[in-house]
């Protein structure tokens, strides 16, 4: 299967729109969270990268995650592109959250430093503040520290993950190679925001784009995923699909998702999602129908 490609904005990469969430291999949460043993990491990572994807995004809180790429994949790093985030604060050995932030230099250095080692590279393409609010972002120069890494050759380019109301400043900022930002169906409110920061030159990972699949098949909120039965999204499916499907083509079809990130532990579903991608976005009068049936329903992009 192909999986269709897009350049990351500025950064000039070349990224498949089927990216992997590596959040699925963080393992045992304090809060809760299902367990990952090195043979599973070991089957997904291998089985994503042998698949073809290019683009693979962890956090350094992220548990497990780092520590699995690092063990599994660092021999094959020219194959794909590494995104992880920083402001993250391990607080027990062995365990993890992912609050609270800490936005010191040198807790932004001890980061990188720490995923590095993990990773078992000299540097990730892509480092992401951590959603920070504008005003902690100005008051620890966090874009100075950012451009201090890159300077420093331990990062490519610049990102943040971010969400509305700080997200259009930070466009507005014109110093972020890329950003990540949340968007599906059920989650509109970013979606003239994404094309904001793709049009001022900036790179977009979506994430949430099938919104963690649907209840009873994936892990989903059965309240967010009410909206798709009352947007009466049914309807436009094709025979066969399912809505985990139509969502992730609903995602694609956003014109400027450079790559959406979605996780999982199952090899079988990483096929289905490969197959998914494969088809492409939906047809576009299928979806500007379905952004109207959810206008109609009240889920609408902000703006």
């Amino acid at each position: 299967m192909e999986i269709p490609q897009k350049t990351l904005g500025r950064t000039g990469l070349k990224v498949t729109q089927l990216g992997y969430g590596a959040m699925e291999v963080r393992g045992q949460r304090i809060w809760g969270g299902r367990p990952c043993t090195d043979e599973q990491a070991k089957s997904i990572l291998e089985a994503v990268v042998d698949s073809g994807i290019n683009f693979i995004d962890t956090a350094n809180d992220y548990g497990t995650s780092e520590l699995f790429i690092g063990r599994y994949l660092s021999r094959r790093r020219k194959e794909f592109y590494l995104a992880t985030k920083c402001g993250c604060h391990m607080q027990y050995a062995g365990k993890h959250d992912e609050t609270p932030h800490i936005w010191t230099r040198e807790n932004i250095f001890r980061n990188i430093a720490d995923s590095l080692l993990k990773m078992q590279t000299d540097y990730v393409d892509i480092l992401q503040l951590h959603n920070p609010d504008v005003e902690t972002c100005e008051r620890f120069g966090l874009v100075k520290l950012l451009q201090e890494l890159k300077s420093a050759g331990a990062i490519r380019f610049m990102g943040c993950s971010s969400t509305s109301p700080y997200l259009k400043t930070y466009i507005n900022w014109g110093v972020f190679d890329v950003f990540q930002i949340p968007y599906s169906a059920l989650e509109r409110r970013h979606e003239n925001l994404i094309t904001e920061a793709a049009q001022a030159g900036a790179g977009v990972i979506i994430r949430g784009g099938v919104a963690r699949g649907e209840p009873g098949e994936g892990l989903g909120n059965k309240d967010r995923w009410a909206i798709f039965e009352k947007a009466k999204l049914d309807d436009l499916r094709e025979p066969g699909e399912s809505r985990t499907a139509f969502l992730l083509r609903f995602t694609l079809s956003h014109p400027h998702c450079h790559t959406t990130i979605v996780g999982t532990l199952i090899p079988g579903h990483l096929e289905d999602n490969l197959k998914i991608a494969s088809q492409g976005p939906l047809a576009p009068d299928v979806y500007e129908e379905a952004k109207r049936r959810l206008d109609a329903a009240g889920e609408r992009a902000e703006g």
